[in-house]
């Protein structure tokens, strides 16, 4: 890598690796290379087509600008960023390394970010790596891969000989992005023997995914998931369905038409759908990765439980009021109301009826000290998030170094909304969002204090846990490996703290059997 001779800030830099030579800018100390391509563009004959490979560019490419975010509907709760540019054309990723980063061999923690499969971009706002690698000494990527209808549908059960469609594409794009980056990051001074897939919810479901996809061998040497719904995998019967529906909305079921239909016709009809599904079947999801049994041969949940994922360490947690976000946005994706969570349960006896499922009345002491009307907040937190979890983690411990947390922090003003430490609220302390100035009103009651010191020691136990190291963090308690033992857990807040077996009650309450939705 090698600086351009130009006074001013932010300066020129160009990085070279076998993909090409970027162009990108240095300011603070941190090395921004944005927007560069990792496959091809998926359009045209290539819509709803595997990845493919980019051929090295000629001359030295620009890349100071980051690239175009997949076609999704606007989301209050997801900020793109100023006038984003939306296109099918989307597979881009961006890399920050510190300026220090020539010739060295740094480690490389990839983003996938989440958005419910439907939503969201690498080039987020909220993903600007700058703190997190200036304090923790890495190379941080942030990708974008296709989402909602064209990349998470499933079409390859209405292919014909002349027109193919396949399937788990997003998943095959973030697999595409860690095959570039280990092609290429040594250029850019990251090591490519130590890569870090991190994501949080669906972001975090296609991490934990990876883990029982035998073609990421190799690619990732460490994964960190924060609220991944590491269930909500299904397989090829359901994903059918889902396009059947997706299909019928849209009014095209002929092959040969759906790859000239509008991208924003898509979007819509996918929006219908997954707005859908959940009131139809509690619980479930309309887009997610697919058990194929090809790319991903067996739920991941299962797969994960058993301890046959990939032998890579694990930091993985959730949030303690994980449900209020859905709640609080009206959103249909977790099942909260008495009557959605008998349906939940009624269905999947109806699906499995092998399935060994704990009685309703067991389920429910597991919170005869919570208020009533947060009960059903409580189950669709734990069915959603925390028991999947769970479930990963004794299996995954058997295998290798694996950390559990639970991220209990909210600010006064959060508290007083009833948010709490809900869905999402870790990710400004993740990535040091706190330091600057803050959209919103998160610290009206005060409180940025206390969360900058937070977000201090979470930037480094996560990129301790990235070097290879503990998830420590200096003059803080330090994060013991879970074992079936202690089944020690961290729990995040003012003053974090290790507490043995913290989900006792839900354990006995849900029983020890895997749910995983078909």
């Amino acid at each position: 890598m090698d600086e351009a001779e130009r006074e001013g800030t932010p300066r020129e830099v160009t990085a070279r690796c076998a993909a090409g030579a970027f162009a990108g800018t240095s300011d603070d100390g941190v090395r921004l290379f944005a927007g560069i391509r990792y496959a091809q563009a998926p359009v045209g004959d290539a819509r709803w087509r595997d990845p493919r490979p980019v051929s090295p560019a000629e001359g030295i490419v620009d890349a100071t600008r980051f690239g175009a975010v997949a076609p999704q509907q606007v989301n209050k709760a997801m900020d793109l960023g100023p006038d984003p540019v939306m296109s099918e054309d989307c597979l881009f990723l961006n890399v920050w390394t510190p300026d220090h980063a020539d010739g060295q061999a740094l480690p490389v923690m990839v983003w996938v970010h989440g958005g419910a499969y439907t939503f969201g971009a690498g080039s987020q706002p909220l993903y600007d790596a700058r703190r997190l690698v200036a304090s923790g000494d890495v190379v941080v990527v942030t990708i974008n891969y296709r989402i909602g209808g064209l990349g998470f549908l499933d079409l390859s059960g209405f292919g014909t000989a002349g027109h193919v469609f396949d399937g788990n594409l997003a998943l095959k794009d973030v697999i595409a992005a860690l095959e570039w980056v280990r092609a290429n990051i040594d250029g850019f001074g990251g090591d490519p023997g130590r890569v870090t897939a991190f994501g949080e919810s669906a972001g975090a479901g296609l991490v934990t995914t990876l883990l029982a996809t035998p073609r990421a061998e190799g690619l990732i040497h460490g994964v960190i998931a924060e609220s991944s719904p590491v269930s909500s995998v299904y397989g090829r019967e359901r994903s059918q369905r889902v396009a059947d529906r997706f299909l019928s909305i849209l009014g095209e079921h002929e092959p040969g038409r759906l790859r000239d239909v509008p991208a924003e016709r898509i979007v819509d009809a996918a929006a219908r759908v997954f707005a859908e599904i959940p009131a139809v079947d509690p619980g479930t999801i309309a887009f997610s990765p697919i058990v194929d049994g090809d790319l991903v041969p067996e739920p991941p949940v299962t797969v994960l439980a058993e301890g046959r994922g990939l032998p890579v360490p694990l930091l993985i947690g959730t949030n303690k009021d994980e449900a209020s976000f859905f709640r609080f946005m009206k959103s249909p994706l977790l099942p909260i109301s008495d009557e959605q969570i008998d349906r939940m349960f009624a269905d999947l006896k109806v699906e499995d009826p092998l399935l060994t499922l704990p009685e309703m009345e067991q389920v429910r002491a597991a919170y005869e000290d919570t208020r009533h009307r947060a009960i059903g907040l409580g189950i669709a937190r734990d069915v959603g998030f925390r028991m999947p979890t769970l479930w990963a983690v004794e299996g995954h411990a058997r295998v290798a170094p694996t950390y559990l947390y639970r991220f209990d922090h909210a600010t006064p003003f959060l508290r007083m909304v009833g948010l709490g430490a809900t869905h999402g609220s870790e990710l400004p302390y993740v990535w040091g969002s706190v330091e600057g100035a803050t959209k919103g009103p998160v610290f009206r009651l005060g409180g940025r204090h206390a969360a900058q010191r937070i977000s201090h020691r979470v930037m480094r136990r996560w990129t301790a846990f990235a070097h290879g190291a503990a998830p420590d963090a200096p003059d803080a308690v330090s994060w013991p490996a879970f074992d079936s033992d202690r089944r020690a857990t961290l729990v995040i807040d003012g003053v974090d703290r290790v507490v043995d077996d913290l989900d006792a009650t839900l354990r006995a309450g849900w029983g020890d059997e895997v749910l995983a939705f078909r």
